[in-house]
């Protein structure tokens, strides 16, 4: 019996189910970036790792801020590595354009899964549990997302991050209800799922393309679905 849900954010509700890093890199092939694969993931995890040590995001970046941010270490890392050009107005305009047509997707993915989102809502309360760096508040305002959810479980506050089931904890004490009665809903096996299953949630995994190959089919997944609007609500 279904009472509540869950809802992770970054590629659950922004990208429908598909990995940051590869959404990225699928930018940068369609802007014809002279770099392989391999050295755009080192990019990324450099950037990531850059972000998760130090204070950069600020509490009132927005998400178009946030991923202005994320792309700049990315060039930072490439620059390091003689990839692209260190200065000039082509970096910049390369920077922006990538920025741009990252930033359009998510607004149109994102108001696809308003959608489905205030349909749950009319029925079942929803609280959001995500990674994130202490600005999510503002950036749920910034894509009209802000009053969806019963209570928000961002890591950068409660200082417990994702693989950690303590943090679905969080989220299950937000709801009040049962964790058997509740759903959860996320774009990571390992983040998601597993912990979320661990607990004692039902689970939906949103299966789009992940970091690294998926070995698993379903697993302890109770759904699998490839979009959010395939939610059986």
């Amino acid at each position: 019996m279904i009472k509540g849900y869950i809802f992770d954010y970054g590629g659950t509700i922004d990208t429908s189910g598909c990995h940051w890093g590869m959404k990225i890199w699928h930018a940068y092939e369609q802007l014809g970036f002279p770099v392989t694969e391999e050295q755009y993931r080192e990019a990324y995890v450099y950037a990531e790792r850059t972000l998760g040590k130090n204070p950069i995001i600020q509490s009132d970046f927005t998400f178009h801020r946030t991923l202005e941010e994320k792309i700049r270490l990315q060039f930072e890392h490439l620059q390091q590595q003689g990839l692209v050009a260190a200065t000039g107005f082509s970096l910049a305009n390369k920077c922006a354009k990538l920025v741009e047509m990252l930033y359009s997707d998510v607004v149109k993915t994102v108001a696809e899964s308003k959608e489905v989102l205030l349909k749950i809502k009319e029925k079942y309360p929803i609280v959001l549990v995500s990674n994130f760096y202490g600005n999510i508040e503002v950036v749920l305002k910034e894509f009209n997302l802000d009053g969806i959810f019963q209570e928000i479980v961002e890591s950068a506050v409660v200082k417990v991050c994702k693989p950690d089931p303590r943090i679905y904890e969080l989220g299950v004490k937000a709801l009040q209800l049962p964790a058997e009665n509740i759903v959860v809903v996320g774009d990571s096996y390992d983040k998601d799922i597993v912990p979320a299953h661990s607990i004692g949630c039902k689970t939906v995994w949103i299966k789009g393309e992940s970091w690294t190959p998926d070995k698993i089919e379903q697993g302890v997944a109770d759904c699998v679905i490839s979009s959010l609007t395939e939610l059986n609500i």
